[in-house]
């Protein structure tokens, strides 16, 4: 029971997380199937459809629209700030700050990552582990998602008798970044409207808002 407390914040979103994907699935299998009887073509089998690049396109562009949010946020909340936000360092702390600060090199702890107190670049990578994974994941999902949706691309259009196009061809098309920037535009909304509206309201208990009673010009102060 310690062992779920504990973890009971990554468990809960691990838990919708698959439930939402296996719905996602569902739902666009059926969708899928009703469109292939439309157009007198056999529907295909759960199996079938989770393994296609319909599929695949539909989800890889939704994670790496994800992930770009998430590294856009990480590498700019470190010199950029917003005042009166919790989402935001104090004002006077922009930049990568100090080494005594950030507790690493010669003032790493006890109780420090053992690469916290290493020098060059193994500091260097553990220094910027969150951000370099989260931009390679959103490098890689972005081209999984290119490589899928030519692929669902192709395929529509030889079940027209047109032409198949190359890689390169559809990463430049208006198809590819109607869909890519549909979802860059709701990630940027999102985190815009965390960023202001966490200046003036507040969540009772969440670190993600200032506590209550805190002055709205407070920055960097989490409930």
């Amino acid at each position: 029971m310690r062992w779920l407390k504990e973890n009971s914040l990554a468990l809960a979103f691990m838990i919708m997380f698959f439930l939402a994907l296996g719905g996602q699935a569902v739902s666009g299998m059926l969708e899928y199937n009703d469109r292939q009887l439309v157009e007198g073509a056999e529907p295909v089998s759960f199996l079938q459809y989770v393994t296609s690049s319909s599929f695949a396109v539909d989800v890889s562009e939704n994670w790496q629209s994800e992930y770009l949010q998430f590294f856009l946020f990480i590498m700019l909340t470190v010199w950029l700030v917003q005042k009166g936000s919790p989402e935001s360092k104090d004002m006077k702390e922009a930049g990568a700050e100090s080494d005594e600060r950030q507790r690493v090199g010669a003032y790493a702890g006890s109780g420090s990552p053992r690469w916290a107190g290493a020098r060059g670049l193994r500091l260097w990578l553990f220094s910027n582990s969150l951000g370099l994974v989260m931009g390679t994941v959103f490098v890689l999902s972005w081209l999984a998602q290119s490589v899928a949706g030519q692929a669902a691309y192709n395929s529509e259009r030889l079940g027209d008798l047109r032409d198949p196009v190359s890689w390169w061809s559809y990463v430049t098309s208006p198809e590819f970044w109607n869909r890519t920037l549909q979802n860059w535009q709701s990630e940027l909304l999102a985190v815009l409207s965390m960023v202001v509206l966490s200046i003036y309201l507040r969540q009772r208990g969440s670190p993600e808002s200032k506590p209550v009673g805190a002055p709205h010009a407070a920055t960097g102060v989490e409930g």
